[in-house]
């Protein structure tokens, strides 16, 4: 016994252990498997076939709505009442409402003169128009920058503020927020919101506010947004594409049937009082915008769809500007699905098919559309590895999970399933090297 080593019995018995662990482990996946397993990957797979059924009807309604739209439907003008406002001697400017502009920024060190030029440069009266610049920027610099244009418009004769918070409590809808909350907001009608990137055309109230004015039940007037930069590269021009069917055929369409659409954020023009009746800028998501909208319809007040009212704007150029946006788009309905279902459900002023048609379109369909974004749900995840910015560690990582899954099917699968999942290995693998067409030529 003196002989023998101690160091040799305990490797001898943890594999003996070991061997066993492994055996109980797969006689229990062996029994898991058959019953409960395979049938509720059954499950999903039928569940992803419906959602495909309902994906291939919407896209084929939407077609031939929007057919119909553009040959039989009689444009805005004509199916709301719309009467231009007109400068009057003898009343001057006060048969013009008061309008409130809100331009949200952080950090917006590039773009932040063309929308503040913009919006001064709108053919209102200038008694009868308040600018906010709502600044949430962290750059001590980029603030003295924002600030000095500001100054520099109201020394023309505008009536702009800069207004600034001690926090960033709420993000975008807490400075919306807290912009209403002024004193002299309470003269004010109507808001009108820019994002620090849109630019509109001086004509862009005279065209919108007439309906507004006229049509006391329409709570928003929505424009179209148009992209200045959709030819800097391959992901601006397949963004492009993207967002001309919603707003073409998605907006229109919902417009045109009174059936609900969203507030896509900026470049629109709320009614303040519906935005008081609603509730207000609520922070409790990523979407205000859409949560908003869901409130206001649930009380009742219609919105418009101007098709032919367009502001200009720019898309993400950069990948990781791209996919941070589409992970905000596509989170946040989500979560807002699981706050206001019961609400929608017990509403009692909107129609049953109404609740379908919003619950589907928004929370079901809209979720849905925004997850085609390939990476978006995997940056919750922290990066473990600081690299070059060309190089996205999400996306290779994934791409290696799933040549991982591929080679093993491809060595006991009887499917072909691996085809599929290397394909998708080369998709990931792509991005990750930041080859996703946002290259600009010089």
């Amino acid at each position: 016994m003196d002989g023998v080593s101690p160091k040799f019995v305990l490797p001898e018995t943890f594999d003996g252990v070991k061997m066993e662990i492994t055996g109980q482990l797969g006689m229990i996946w062996e029994l898991v498997k058959g019953p409960v397993i395979v049938p509720l990957l059954q499950l999903a797979v039928y569940i992803c076939l419906l959602m495909s059924l309902m994906l291939l009807c919407e896209r084929v309604y939407m077609g031939i709505v929007i057919v119909l739209v553009k040959l039989f439907w009689k444009k805005p003008e004509k199916r709301y009442k719309f009467e231009p406002i007109h400068d009057d001697e003898e009343l001057g400017s006060s048969n013009f409402p008061v309008v409130l502009v809100q331009i949200p920024m952080f950090n917006e060190r590039e773009v932040y003169k063309l929308s503040i030029g913009a919006a001064s440069g709108l053919s209102w009266p200038s008694d009868r128009l308040v600018i906010q610049v709502l600044d949430d920027s962290t750059d001590p610099t980029v603030k003295q920058m924002v600030e000095m244009e500001c100054q520099r418009w109201a020394s023309k004769g505008i009536n702009i503020t800069y207004q600034i918070r001690e926090n960033r409590v709420g993000y975008k809808a807490g400075a919306l927020k807290e912009g209403l909350k002024r004193s002299y907001v309470k003269h004010c009608e109507y808001v009108v919101i820019f994002d620090a990137d849109f630019q509109p055309e001086p004509d862009f109230l005279r065209r919108s506010i007439p309906f507004l004015v006229h049509n006391p039940n329409i709570a928003l007037v929505q424009a179209r947004w148009r992209f200045v930069n959709s030819d800097e590269c391959l992901l601006t021009r397949m963004q492009e594409m993207s967002l001309d069917y919603h707003f073409t055929v998605e907006q229109e369409v919902g417009s045109s049937t009174h059936a609900f659409f969203g507030f896509n954020g900026t470049a629109g023009i709320w009614r303040i009082a519906a935005i008081n009746e609603a509730g207000g800028w609520k922070d409790r998501t990523t979407v205000e915008d859409m949560d908003l909208a869901v409130r206001a319809s649930l009380r009742g007040w219609k919105f418009l769809y101007l098709g032919d009212l367009q502001v200009k704007s720019e898309l993400p150029s950069t990948f990781r500007a791209f996919r941070f946006q589409q992970h905000r788009w596509s989170c946040g309905p989500a979560n807002l699905f699981r706050k206001m279902v019961m609400e929608i459900i017990r509403n009692k002023k909107v129609r049953f098919w109404k609740k379908v048609y919003v619950i589907y379109s928004f929370f079901f369909l809209g979720s849905g559309q925004g997850a085609k974004g390939n990476t978006k749900g995997l940056k919750k995840f922290p990066r473990i590895f600081k690299l070059p910015d060309r190089l996205n560690t999400l996306e290779l990582g994934f791409a290696a999970f799933l040549f991982v899954c591929g080679c093993y099917d491809y060595a006991h699968g009887k499917n072909n399933y691996f085809i599929y999942l290397f394909l998708q290995t080369m998709s990931f693998f792509i991005s990750g090297l930041g080859w996703i067409g946002t290259y600009v030529p010089s």
